[in-house]
């Protein structure tokens, strides 16, 4: 079949392609801009379209003849932005896609939600009726186009939505990285506790609840919770980066009331010069927010069920930050015979 992956340049997307492409579809991969290895997917005979879902015209074209839309294109971690673009890429690009999916009489249609629509989860794990908490920009608006998608559904489009949790794996040029740098520098500084929960997905795993969903008649008009089979404590992350790299580490803890001002502060003092920050909410909130997820629905519903563990994938992870050269290598990296296994 045809199928039409909107932010197809991009770590997950890039995937899903890849995937896609290895059991014979033709893809179309449609991004606002050039990713990492872009050209890997025209190599392997995608059909790459460069352009914003907030463009209807550009959406359309993607669009022709495509029999099963991956909507995954957003806009994430983009700091000096006005908070209006958030909206009009995560809600009304959305509408957009729906829109033309619906036009050309697509036959599937799978949203990537986020798992961060549920906040701070107070009562882990949580389901997917547990309560929406949106902490931020990113997190509402992927919320606010849940709505929209069922009503498409609705229109009869068939659509599924699914809210993956911690997304890593081999590919990712950023979310993982810099748990890794500073785990293969020796020491990892750890505000609070260490006992905040995290519940990671590989990369794999991820792409196995996309093809599930979009089977025809599997899962319409609901959402879904996608995660690993277990969630960990931080710290037990950090420890376990650690035997991936196979490094010891060293983890003080300092106070994490000091780095919540202090990032909040940042953000809003280096907003109106158009400055990242250093240090910003959303980086502190990994310290001191619960992220512990069910997935007992999407197992039941859609028949996920991640075949790579924590562990296993840590380590591929790791493999891949050694092979292309990151600056997570430590000098005590492991051994070739090592890295193999």
């Amino acid at each position: 079949m045809k199928a039409l992956v909107t932010g197809g340049t991009g770590f997950t997307g890039k995937a899903l392609v890849h995937r896609l492409l290895e059991l014979g579809h033709e893809v179309v991969a449609l991004d606002v801009k050039e990713g990492l290895k872009t050209q890997e997917l025209r190599d392997r005979g995608a059909e790459v379209v460069l352009g914003s879902v907030t463009d209807r015209d550009v959406v359309r074209r993607a669009m022709a003849g495509v029999e099963v839309v991956h909507h995954l294109a957003a806009a994430f971690r983009e700091l000096n932005v006005p908070d209006s673009h958030y909206h009009q890429v995560n809600v009304l690009g959305t509408r957009n896609v729906l829109e033309a999916a619906h036009a050309y009489g697509v036959r599937k249609l799978v949203y990537c939600s986020t798992c961060g629509v549920h906040g701070n989860v107070l009562q882990p794990p949580a389901g997917e009726e547990s309560p929406i908490r949106p902490a931020d920009y990113y997190q509402r608006t992927k919320y606010e186009a849940e709505p929209i998608v069922r009503e498409f559904c609705g229109r009869g489009l068939p659509a599924v939505i699914l809210r993956p949790a911690a997304i890593y794996g081999p590919g990712d040029p950023e979310r993982f990285a810099m748990i890794f740098r500073r785990v293969a520098g020796g020491t990892f500084p750890m505000f609070g506790s260490g006992r905040t929960l995290y519940h990671p997905l590989y990369i794999d795993n991820l792409v196995d609840a996309f093809l599930l969903a979009m089977e025809p008649g599997r899962g319409d008009g609901e959402a879904y919770l996608i995660a690993d089979e277990h969630y960990v404590e931080i710290e037990d992350l950090v420890r376990r980066v650690a035997r991936a790299l196979n490094v010891p580490v060293k983890i003080p803890h300092y106070p994490v009331l000091p780095v919540v001002i202090a990032g909040h502060l940042c953000e809003k003092l280096c907003r109106p010069f158009g400055v990242t920050p250093p240090i910003f909410p959303r980086r502190v909130d990994w310290y001191r927010q619960n992220r512990a997820f069910s997935i007992d629905k999407a197992k039941r519903k859609l028949g996920y069920q991640p075949r790579v563990d924590l562990d296993e994938g840590l380590r591929r992870t790791a493999r891949w930050y050694l092979r292309e050269g990151y600056n997570s290598v430590p000098v005590s990296a492991p051994s070739s015979a090592q890295v193999a296994r």
